[in-house]
């Protein structure tokens, strides 16, 4: 009976993908929706793409393990990441009328580091992809009852995100998360309170937490703050050059709501994660039997807490609303996860070297949506990892070199094309390196990298210039924007004239 729900839910779900493609006209359309989402919408797109499987299983599990000295990175530093990005970047990117991150890195420091910068982002995307595949497949393979194999089952996973996913873009990832959001906020909502009254209610919940230490946030020892700043600095800066976050914000009517939606999504995000948390740890109380799956020698094991739980004692209709939740969190974050990369690849990577028409453009959007789907399935189902360990792995590359390249060029007038190039080269180069031959030292690897970078962006830029500056200012940038705006304004009515709005006409180079 659950199976039937279940397939149901996700026909409905490509059903409402599908009826939103019928907005796509362009690639404009495709990759940020016609940056015409109003506040609910854009909310719920923020929401609905950071609240994903690692968040309802992995973190919810690893709290219960470790407690809040275990989980930094997710809901912390990920709701910081959110805000910053929100006051930081997101009324500058809405103005220089940009179609992906991509085209700032190419705007600020030319087409060089645009194809670097992007191809790290996109590598950074593999891990968080797959945790999401990961966890489809997790669900489908315990809802068969162990009738279809976990790597058949994360093949099927796949398929239904990619279905709905190829034909609508941003659309379609909009109107889904919007209704995957409701189904989230309720299913979680309800199965909370049912398991709370199982470990005895949420007072005793709260209180044998407390006892065991799961709320000691702070470490006691110097190599635990550096781990915990490892963890947080991964999501918090490592996630912002991110092309999952720039296609929220940039999505939305007007910048009001860009920065709004953003602050206000990612808000509702830190106070919701903890619902899942709290469903994790009343599962230990209820059933302190649950708690022998964190010495499992496979790390994944432990993200079975609640699927286990609900399977084992809950009432078909909360089974029904657990599963529906968390069939939300997955799919949701896992259309944006196979989207992103996907725009920035196709327009960053390979643009650059190959002219095409829009129809040409969007006809490789989908092909390399599914190609990507593929790289990502291949991944997840060579991993052993947990989501989240998948999902900070994921953004060291981003924070060593990605971060320091958007900071510095969004706000320091003295960054060029040399600094970017020894940030990125510098950042990414001694984060790999110290993962090799250092992982476990006292300073963790990404902090090695990020610092790095920072080093390489400063002697880089303020040294003789033997790399030619290839970008332009931030206030060129935008001059150019509002000229092509105007124009596209009077002969294509606003923000739908065209495929590339402002990003890509002939600005002046410095």
């Amino acid at each position: 009976m659950l199976i039937t729900f279940v397939v149901a839910y996700l026909l409905v779900t490509i059903t409402i993908g599908l009826l939103a493609a019928r907005r796509v006209h362009n690639a404009r359309d495709y990759m940020v929706a016609g940056r015409s989402l109003p506040l609910y919408m854009n909310v719920a797109t923020v929401f609905a793409t950071w609240f994903g499987a690692e968040t309802v299983l992995s973190v919810s599990a690893t709290f219960a393990k470790d407690g809040l000295s275990g989980i930094p990175g997710d809901p912390f530093g990920a709701s910081v990441c959110l805000v910053i990005a929100a006051l930081l970047f997101a009324r500058l990117f809405y103005r220089m009328n940009l179609l992906t991150i991509g085209d700032f890195y190419k705007q600020r420091y030319g087409k060089g580091v645009e194809v670097l910068t992007s191809v790290a982002i996109v590598l950074s995307y593999l891990g968080w992809t797959s945790a999401q595949m990961t966890a489809l497949g997790l669900v489908i393979h315990v809802l068969s009852g162990g009738a279809l194999d976990l790597t058949t089952s994360i093949l099927a996973g796949a398929c239904v995100v990619l279905v709905y996913t190829i034909f609508g873009g941003m659309w379609s990832v909009a109107f889904t998360d919007l209704f995957q959001t409701v189904v989230i906020l309720i299913g979680l909502t309800l199965v909370a309170v049912l398991v709370g009254d199982l470990a005895g209610g949420a007072g005793k919940v709260i209180s044998q937490a407390a006892a065991d230490g799961k709320f000691a946030f702070f470490p006691s020892d110097a190599p635990g703050w550096w781990a915990m700043a490892g963890a947080f600095f991964a999501f918090a800066f490592g996630s912002i050059p991110q092309q999952d976050v720039f296609q929220r914000m940039t999505s939305a009517k007007d910048e009001k709501t860009a920065v709004r939606g953003t602050i206000i999504g990612g808000l509702i995000y830190f106070c919701f994660a903890f619902v899942p948390i709290f469903i994790a740890y009343a599962a230990v109380v209820a059933d302190p039997a649950v708690a022998k799956l964190f010495d499992a020698e496979d790390a994944r094991e432990i993200q079975r807490i609640l699927p286990d739980l609900v399977l084992g004692k809950m009432p078909l209709w909360a089974q029904v609303m657990f599963f529906g939740a968390l069939l939300s969190a997955i799919l949701s974050t896992a259309s944006g996860a196979l989207l992103a990369p996907t725009s920035l690849f196709t327009e960053n990577v390979l643009r650059p070297f190959v002219r095409m028409g829009d129809k040409q453009f969007l006809l490789t959007l989908r092909i390399i949506l599914v190609t990507f789907t593929a790289g990502a399935l291949l991944f997840a189902l060579n991993s052993k990892s947990t989501m989240y360990e998948m999902v900070q792995n994921a953004y060291n590359v981003t924070l060593a070199g990605a971060f320091i390249p958007l900071l510095a060029g969004a706000y320091w007038k003295r960054a060029t094309t040399q600094g970017a190039l020894f940030s990125i080269i510098l950042g990414i180069g001694c984060w790999f390196g110290a993962s090799q031959v250092a992982a476990e030292a006292m300073v963790p690897p990404n902090l090695v990298g990020f610092f790095a970078s920072i080093i390489g962006m400063v002697l880089g830029s303020l040294a003789p210039q033997l790399i030619g500056n290839q970008g332009h200012s931030i206030e060129a940038a935008l001059r150019h924007a509002q000229q092509a705006a105007h124009a596209h304004h009077g002969g294509h009515g606003g923000t739908h004239g065209g495929a590339h709005g402002g990003s890509h006409g002939g600005a002046p180079r410095h």
